[in-house]
């Protein structure tokens, strides 16, 4: 049973209780639906949802200028992922530490599976996302899944004239971990 469903039979058993006998009014209502609907502050958006289309890397030593490059890149990628772009949202995978500072990461991919990469398997680009700690950082945890809480951008990343993702996070805190 969903919270809007809980929070109406709670409504209904209060009025019955203050004797209005179950009945409700439009305001009633109103207000309860109003306050069960708010979206979470993070929403989860999961591997599912990110590597769910093929995106095909640009050739950056042979193809076209860097800003044709990324128009086309973008393109590649459907509205209903776009719609991420600058969303709050909660993102779970495995941590694969790339800068570290006084013994925390500050920056890491987060992949959908923690045999890609280190044990020979190449993921695909829409199955990281490139994480960037907005405070301190985290302790270093790999090989356990770990949720991060933070803003997605979502476009072609380009460092030193290469794709290194499609997937940005500014992460503002670590979430549950797993396992």
């Amino acid at each position: 049973m969903n919270d809007m469903v809980k929070a109406l039979i709670r409504l209904v058993a209060c009025s019955a209780v203050l004797g209005l006998g179950g009945r409700l009014t439009a305001a009633d209502l109103a207000g309860t639906l109003a306050s069960t609907a708010k979206a979470p502050e993070y929403a989860p958006v999961g591997f599912d949802k990110l590597a769910s289309f093929n995106f095909i890397p640009p050739d950056t030593e042979t193809g076209p200028t860097p800003a044709a490059t990324s128009a086309k890149s973008n393109e590649q990628i459907p509205e209903r992922i776009k719609a991420f772009d600058q969303q709050k949202v909660a993102v779970t995978g495995f941590m694969l530490p790339v800068k570290m500072d006084g013994g925390l990461v500050k920056e890491f991919l987060l992949v959908k599976d923690p045999m890609l990469c280190c044990y020979g398997v190449m993921p695909k680009v829409t199955e990281w996302v490139v994480v960037k700690m907005t405070g301190p950082g985290v302790k270093p945890l790999m090989d356990t899944p770990i949720t991060f809480l933070g803003k997605l951008r979502v476009g072609e990343i380009m460092e030193n004239g290469y794709l290194t993702g499609i997937y940005l996070l500014e992460g503002e805190r670590q979430g549950e971990t797993k396992g």
